[in-house]
This record gives structure tokens, C-alpha cells and sequence, in this order.
């Protein structure tokens, strides 16, 4: 792992944390998680396992530290692995494709809707779900909107810092397109 590139993985999460911070809960304590949105761009820069792991075991432990979840920790850890691992295999699936903001968005959708799923049944499983909401109502309340701010936010955010990486010499994904 270059130096350089762990930096900049950093910031991305270091951003996502800020913006996780900043956005308001709803629905039973639950938020959108853009740091989710962050842990996506990183996989799609750096589309290899070492950083795909280290971006999804970092992000989910900051999630999980700064979940307004009722014992949201081991949830969000467990999540974040699983999506971000899942999330790589379908970008190294579709290598280049997967650089294109319009399918670049529908990824981070679909990985959005698993990773809500899976944070979800986990959270039923091991603490329960908060005020005996339901899987359903909760999926319908607080992932399906986080689904359309994680895929806006993506449109909005991706072109910035793939401009900005091809005038840098950041070894990425990016920069070798």
C-alpha cells in the first residue's frame, strides 16, 4: 500500500465521518451514512482487497462509534465488511464500467440497499430493533431515503475527486484510466 494512497483513503473517511456527524438522525435513531458513500468512492479509486478491507473495517468502526443506533457498534462493523467486500467484487466485475458516474450510481445504490439490510437484520439479531419497529418499516423509512442521498451525493462528489486525482499523481484507479 502506497503512503500516499492511505492518505488519501483517510480523508475520504475522515470526510464521510464529518458528514455522518453533521446529517441529523430519523426513523428510530437512524441516518443516512454518507461515510458509506466515501467507503464506495474509496473501493472505486483503490479496487483492490487490501484497501477495500482496510476502508470497510475503518469506516464500520467509525460508524459504529458514532451510531445514534441503540448498540448500532457491532452492526455497523459487521456491515460495512460485508458490503464493502461485495461492493469490490462487482467493481472488479466490471473494472472500467464501474468508473462511469451513471453506473458508479447505481452500484452505490444497490450497495446502500445491502448494506441497510444487512445492518439491519444484524441489529434484529443481536440487540433488536429499537421501540419494536419493524425490518419493514424501518427499511422503507430510513434505508430507501439514504438509497437516493447516497446515489446524489455520489453524482455530486465522484467527478470532483476523480478531476482533481487526474492532475495529482495518485496511483489509482482513476489515474490509469
Amino acid at each position: 500500500m502506497n503512503t500516499k494512497n492511505l492518505v488519501l483513503m483517510a480523508l475520504l473517511v475522515g470526510v464521510g465521518a464529518v458528514l455522518y456527524l453533521v446529517i441529523p438522525g430519523y426513523g428510530e435513531g437512524m441516518k443516512p451514512d454518507f461515510m458509506l458513500t466515501m467507503m464506495f468512492i474509496g473501493i472505486l479509486l483503490f479496487p483492490t482487497f487490501k484497501e477495500t478491507f482496510l476502508l470497510a473495517i475503518t469506516t464500520g468502526v467509525l460508524s459504529g462509534l458514532f451510531s445514534s443506533f441503540p448498540g448500532g457498534f457491532v452492526p455497523n462493523i459487521i456491515d460495512k465488511v460485508v458490503t464493502g467486500i461485495v461492493f469490490f467484487a462487482i467493481v472488479a466485475a466490471l473494472r472500467h464500467l464501474a468508473q462511469k458516474v451513471a453506473v458508479g450510481a447505481v452500484l452505490v445504490a444497490l450497495g446502500t440497499i445491502l448494506s441497510g439490510t444487512v445492518f439491519l437484520s444484524m441489529a434484529s439479531m443481536l440487540v433488536g430493533l429499537p421501540g419494536g419497529a419493524a425490518f419493514t418499516a424501518l427499511f422503507v423509512a430510513v434505508v430507501l431515503p439514504a438509497v437516493a442521498l447516497n446515489a446524489i451525493a455520489f453524482i455530486i462528489i465522484f467527478p470532483i475527486i476523480t478531476r482533481l486525482l487526474k492532475r495529482t499523481n495518485f496511483n489509482t484507479s482513476v489515474s490509469q484510466a
